[in-house]
């Protein structure tokens, strides 16, 4: 490896000596290293004269492979320090409910196999602009949130989440899976307040369609919503992964016009994070 670096900062020096300088080496040392290469591979690598070295033909060709395994070997480094630099420490995670329960106990079960010396510490929060603010206000390092974002972050998206119908069991819809807007609104609907952040980007997809939900009911609580819904008092629109766990008996059905929201993970841009966070968010990628 030493000789195959000497090999490709004398390619870009042009020059034993200035190399030798940038390699913090001696002059001799540079030298002697290329010529026990040249006499292993056979082949002289280098024409030297007054106005320094220059590649031969197979020594220009070499140093393609030596750059290529001198970046591999450089990748080999980092690994081996991001884990020798993961032996404690805490990784803070910001998060609502739906994705906080389905979603991070995997997520962390696989980042403590691999770094047990780590904790994580996940806080869960009603909606998403409190996870922002636990993120702009130093509370935690990664955010679990919806995209786009505020500028303010880099993110990742993560998963789409379908908004979907949820119907009675002694309802049954004449085009499964797909429901249509009249089977809907013929049925009484609970729903969450519309002021609620998470229902909000639906109503006004629904607004965009020409639509205005017809709501019998307003239930804070999305568990509570469903187990309404199974009981054959009425249907709901919720997004799948707030309606998780679905019992049996309920009727899931695709919207006419299908609809997601867009789940993505969010660190501050401009912030300095520790490598667990790094380790972290790789896994949940």
């Amino acid at each position: 490896m030493s000789q195959l670096r000497i090999l490709v900062a004398i390619a870009d020096r042009g020059n034993f000596s200035e190399a030798a300088l940038e390699l913090n080496m001696s002059q001799s040392a540079v030298s002697h290293a290329i010529a026990a290469l040249e006499e292993h591979l056979g082949v002289v690598l280098f024409l030297r004269g007054r106005h320094g070295a220059k590649l031969t033909a197979v020594g220009a060709e070499i140093v393609i492979h030596a750059r290529e395994i001198d970046r591999h070997a450089e990748a080999i480094d980092r690994a081996a320090i991001a884990v020798r630099v993961l032996k404690g420490g805490q990784v803070r995670v910001a998060s609502f409910r739906s994705i906080a329960t389905y979603i991070l106990p995997s997520a962390i079960g696989d980042f403590y196999r691999r770094f047990p010396a780590i904790a994580v510490n996940v806080t869960e929060h009603e909606d998403y602009l409190a996870v922002e603010r636990a993120l702009q206000q130093g509370d935690a390092d990664i955010g679990v949130t919806f995209l786009p974002a505020s500028a303010k972050f880099q993110t990742w998206e993560t998963l789409r989440d379908e908004f979907v119908a949820l119907c009675p069991p002694s309802f049954k819809a004449d085009m499964e899976p797909q429901i249509t807007w009249a089977e809907l609104v013929s049925q009484p609907l609970i729903m969450p307040p519309i002021a609620t952040i998470m229902m909000q980007p639906i109503h006004r997809h629904l607004r965009d369609l020409g639509y205005v939900l017809p709501i019998a009911y307003e239930v804070e609580t999305d568990a509570t919503i469903v187990r309404l819904v199974a009981q054959g008092l009425g249907a709901t629109i919720l997004p799948r992964l707030a309606a998780e766990p679905i019992p049996a008996n309920v009727r899931v059905y695709h919207l006419p016009v299908p609809f997601f929201r867009t789940i993505g993970l969010a660190i501050l841009a401009e912030a300095l994070h520790p490598p667990a966070v790094y380790a972290f968010l790789e896994i949940l990628q």
